[in-house]
């Protein structure tokens, strides 16, 4: 994004920060940030430190540019007073396992934070220009509170829904005390809210969505019709636990097959959740391929499916996601690995795949519009 930016803009730039988890610094005026994701790191504070200190040195005559991509909210992190970055790590880990959607994940980190939930935009004197590029698919698709934390949008959520959040059975345990009680201290009132829908100190802000999963839709579909293929797409978003929404989105497939002529291509996009019960490694890409090895290999047509992540990753892997065929259930048994759905009920989705080969790595895309879905099928006797 900063990239494209530089080579549109002509006028003058005082200063900026990228903060991005891989790249380099392209311009003498931008510092470089080599930021975390999906986890903060030390260089995550100091990106967010570092903007903010910015943003507070500008004057209403100035323009603060914002170029938010999701992922943000691990790249810039301004841990609340009296938390750790090791803390907040332990936070946003005990969400991630738990399988808690983006925009409760994003409910709990907005209040947890110095710089998400408006803060950014509040702190600043200057016109605050945001241009967001989307990750998020629901509950309301692309919401600029939920894209990357919102830090220059008002935040609708507050300190209780953010302690609801973190009371799921599947997070309580795991959530570390230290962020449990800044929740507490906001909720009775001795930490500010974040700035709200309508808070005078985010008047002068302003919101565009420049990119989401629909446009990944829309280019993919003109390939593939370019490519021959009868295209079709699932407009609803694929979201919920990853191996649940793998199952019901085969069903749709066979749905949809019944009425394209062959080949066809479907597509979707969205992005599911994982609970991590078990020991493995994985993604919700790969999970989401591994639950339907068994239903593919059944499949009345040739079928191959792949989920894969925008950004070129899913989950602590190095994987974007996996391709899955109607041999993949075969092959596995040839190679003797076992029945997928032990590998599913260990979350060890990256085994399965990685020992077939069908793991699919393009290495980081430096955007991220979410997950999407491809489905190729052609007739049993092609």
């Amino acid at each position: 994004m900063a990239e494209g930016f530089l080579s549109s803009w002509s006028d003058d730039i005082r200063g900026g920060v990228v903060a991005s988890p891989v790249g380099a610094a392209s311009d003498e005026r931008l510092d470089f940030f080599a930021v975390g994701h999906p986890v903060p790191t030390p260089s995550s504070v100091e990106a967010g430190s570092r903007v903010l200190e910015q943003a507070c040195s500008l004057g209403s005559d100035d323009v603060l540019l914002v170029l938010l991509s999701g992922g943000a909210s691990a790249s810039l992190a301004v841990p609340a007073s009296g938390l750790t970055l090791e803390e907040k790590v332990q936070a946003t880990n005990a969400l991630l396992r738990g399988g808690v959607p983006i925009d409760s994940i994003n409910c709990v980190r907005k209040h947890l934070s110095g710089i998400k939930g408006g803060r950014l935009a509040a702190t600043s004197r200057a016109t605050v220009v945001t241009l967001a590029i989307s990750d998020v698919v629901g509950p309301v698709p692309d919401d600029p509170a939920v894209i990357g934390s919102g830090p220059t949008v008002g935040d609708p959520t507050t300190f209780a829904d953010a302690m609801a959040v973190i009371d799921r059975p599947s997070v309580r345990a795991a959530f570390p005390n230290s962020a449990r009680r800044v929740l507490e201290r906001g909720c009775q009132g001795e930490i500010p809210e974040t700035p709200k829908p309508g808070s005078s100190s985010l008047s002068r802000s302003v919101f565009e969505v420049i990119g989401s999963r629909t446009h990944a839709v829309r280019a993919a579909a003109q390939v593939a019709a370019e490519l021959g293929y009868a295209v079709a797409t699932i407009d609803t978003p694929v979201v919920g636990e990853a191996r649940d929404a793998a199952q019901a989105h085969y069903q749709e497939l066979l749905r949809l097959a019944m009425g394209l002529s062959r080949p066809a291509c479907v597509l979707s996009a969205g992005e599911t959740t994982v609970e991590v019960t078990g020991s493995g490694r994985g993604g919700r890409n790969q999970e989401f391929g591994l639950a339907v090895v068994e239903a593919l290999a059944n499949s009345p047509w040739q079928m191959v499916m792949a989920s894969v992540g925008t950004d070129g990753v899913d989950g602590p892997t190095d994987a974007a996601g996996a391709v899955v065929d109607t041999t993949t259930f075969r092959r596995g048994q040839e190679r003797s690995l076992g029945a997928p759905r032990a590998y599913l009920e260990n979350n060890d989705s990256h085994t399965y795949f990685d020992a077939l080969g069908d793991l699919i790595s393009t290495g980081p895309t430096n955007t991220n519009i979410g997950d999407i879905q491809v489905a190729l099928l052609d007739d049993a006797d092609s």
